[in-house]
């Protein structure tokens, strides 16, 4: 299974603990983790390159260098990593059809393979939209006269990497950013929507993208039926959207318990 990452060195013990709840969940599945970057050290490569291979899968690097995206409009505030996901199809095998980017900040609490599997031959991407009152709405005045069909999350993005080859333009994304970019808000993402919105297969959110935030929103809008048990025993992504992080000490949150329980299995010298 073909799991794509792109991070810089502050997001690798996070990386960490989200890989480790991926190979616990997976037991069974051998993963090719391709990692894009444009700054991690080589001690850094060599130690996430053993801990992968430490769980039975393996590492390959897509190191990212000035030169890559050269004609690509940045700005102080946005910068050239904002292109990785969406053009990871130039940097990855060609003889790989697809791939699943995942962002750090998840845990993985049960088998990907449904996912992973499921047929997007007629989409550029498998995604989850967060179906919270208002920001459709908004979205969609915000980017007029694109057509969004939904706001998709990007956290959470299946790829069929042959159709992107044929059908994605890097200059149309830079086209757009260099003409949007003071209206966006979570650059990738709003390329994303904006271009290709028409082209995602739509993911259950509660399941392949749960927002650990709208728990209690989950709960009451389900009538009940999505209460702790129905999340753990079906939930396959739990997602720490938002700024407030649950590395971090003052974190507070109905999964925060789940997270520190994978964060001491990750760097307990003794979990193994």
């Amino acid at each position: 299974m073909n799991i794509l990452v792109t991070l810089n060195s502050n997001y690798i013990p996070p990386l960490k603990i989200m890989l480790k709840s991926m190979f616990i969940n997976n037991p069974k599945v051998t993963f090719t983790v391709y990692l894009m970057h444009s700054s991690i050290t080589d001690h850094e490569i060599d130690d996430l390159k053993s801990y992968i291979e430490m769980h039975k899968s393996k590492l390959e690097v897509l190191f990212i260098n000035e030169d890559d995206f050269t004609d690509a409009p940045a700005h102080s505030y946005y910068t050239k990593e904002m292109y990785y996901r969406l053009l990871a199809y130039k940097f990855l095998p060609e003889d790989i059809d697809r791939v699943l980017y995942l962002d750090p900040d998840i845990l993985v609490i049960n088998s990907l393979e449904a996912l992973y599997n499921l047929n997007i031959d007629d989409y550029l991407f498998a995604a989850a939209f967060h179906d919270i009152p208002g920001t459709d709405t908004i979205n969609k005045v915000r980017f007029y006269p694109y057509e969004l069909k939904e706001y998709y999350n990007s956290g959470v993005l299946l790829m069929n990497l042959e159709n992107q080859r044929n059908k994605i333009k890097e200059n149309e994304i830079f086209k757009f950013v260099e003409e949007y970019f003071n209206i966006l808000i979570f650059p990738d993402q709003d390329v994303l929507n904006a271009l290709y919105s028409q082209d995602i297969l739509t993911l259950d959110e509660k399941i392949y993208n749960y927002d650990v935030r709208f728990y209690s929103l989950y709960k009451i809008s389900s009538k009940d039926e999505w209460d702790m048990t129905k999340v753990i025993y079906n939930t396959v992504i739990l997602h720490f959207c938002g700024k407030n992080k649950p590395w971090r000490r003052d974190y507070k949150g109905n999964f925060h318990s789940l997270y520190k329980y994978y964060e001491k299995l990750t760097f307990n010298k003794f979990s193994e």
